[in-house]
């Protein structure tokens, strides 16, 4: 049995996480979770089902201790990173954003094993955290990342051409003019059930470019060998290609317990994770290649990875912030990214040298935070 901390209890990756461990109460036992505290009565539903006795969250303490008078509450900002340093055999970081970085560091630095949908810290930190990280350590959940994971077990490094990840293309792939996209339009995802920030990503397709830089430092991989491509239907989950001209594809359903469930109990699948594809009725998939022009994520984010330095942490941390003005409304859609394209080129000179620590993390990315919410106050509507 795994003792598992999930970090992002009530968010979509955490209740999913979560219903896998009720439904294989002999492989996982629950130490301890966190949440923003959005949610208390759902993380104290959490813990008295689970019979949790440590809970981290950033607001509501006082809620979570009268209900739950024998656990150990932890809150504040770093609740998260103090609880991810906690013994275990598997941290899951399901925290969305940039705030998950000091965790993983934390998790990774006392030797557990971490089970990583919070893309943002490679994206952020990606030299600290591979720095840290050592062998089969630090295991992927993005269902794209985990994909190229077990296509990669098919060959040896050197025989990798290419890696190939897909994406659904949101909401827009078809939409010529950007310019009037709603919220309410944008968080429809068609695909997937996410939260407001990761979906609002997909829609502009920023998900992808982060997604790309996440993948050169799990895989080691230069960013001339990884590409996206749209695949609507969300079935192949990502590709590798290999030097010899074969491609190996791994498909699943579009959900998230197949790739959540394998890093929680790698190296041993889980029995019944996923309701498996049915072979014996018609499948029809298609792929296409991404309008850069309409999407000017991704190329703006190969840009970043490829000059490095902070200029990665600057493209996200610009991101949270338009994104956030996008869903109150001070924004239209397409000013996420020429805002996003606005920080970078405005601190890409100040970027240069490579990330020591947290605090030059943080340092970079309250100037992109700022720079950001100035442009934004220039184009508010």
């Amino acid at each position: 049995m795994k003792d598992l901390v999930i970090l992002g209890s009530t968010g979509s990756i955490g209740v999913q996480a979560l219903e896998i461990v009720e439904a294989n109460p002999s492989l996982f036992r629950v130490v301890a979770i966190t949440s923003a505290g959005n949610n208390p009565n759902l993380i104290v539903d959490q813990a008295k089902r689970f019979k949790v006795r440590v809970i981290g969250v950033t607001k509501g303490a006082d809620l979570i201790k009268s209900a739950l008078p024998d656990a150990t509450v932890i809150d504040g900002p770093d609740a998260s990173t103090e609880i991810a340093a906690i013994t275990s055999d598997v941290v899951l970081n399901g925290i969305t954003g940039s705030i998950g970085l000091a965790p993983t560091l934390a998790a990774l630095k006392v030797g557990n094993r971490v089970a990583l949908a919070n893309k943002e810290s490679l994206v952020a930190g990606g030299d600290l955290v591979m720095s840290i990280a050592k062998t089969d350590q630090l295991l992927p959940v993005d269902s794209e990342h985990s994909a190229l994971w077990q296509c990669l077990m098919g060959g040896s490094k050197r025989e990798v051409s290419k890696l190939v990840l897909t994406a659904s293309g949101g909401p827009f792939r078809e939409r010529k003019d950007l310019s009037d996209i709603t919220v309410v339009e944008a968080l429809n995802h068609p695909t997937w059930s996410m939260g407001p920030v990761v979906t609002i990503n997909s829609a502009t397709l920023m998900n992808k470019g982060l997604e790309i830089i996440e993948a050169h430092y799990l895989f080691d991989m230069p960013y001339s060998q990884i590409e996206a491509v749209i695949h609507p239907q969300s079935v192949i989950h990502s590709m590798v290609q290999y030097v010899d001209g074969s491609t190996i594809a791994q498909a699943s359903p579009p959900n998230m317990k197949g790739p959540i469930s394998f890093a929680m109990n790698y190296p041993d699948r889980v029995k019944g994770a996923t309701t498996p594809l049915d072979w014996s009725k018609s499948h029809t998939w298609s792929f296409e290649p991404i309008d850069n022009e309409r999407f000017p994520a991704i190329d703006l984010a190969r840009r970043c990875g490829e000059l490095g330095g902070g200029l990665p942490a600057i493209f996200n941390a610009a991101n949270e912030v338009c994104v956030a003005a996008f869903i109150e409304g001070k924004i239209g859609f397409t000013s996420i990214i020429e805002t996003v394209e606005e920080v970078v080129q405005a601190l890409g000179s100040k970027s240069a040298g490579s990330i020591r620590d947290l605090a030059d993390v943080s340092a970079i990315e309250n100037d992109a935070r700022r720079i950001a919410q100035e442009h934004i106050s220039k184009v508010a509507r």
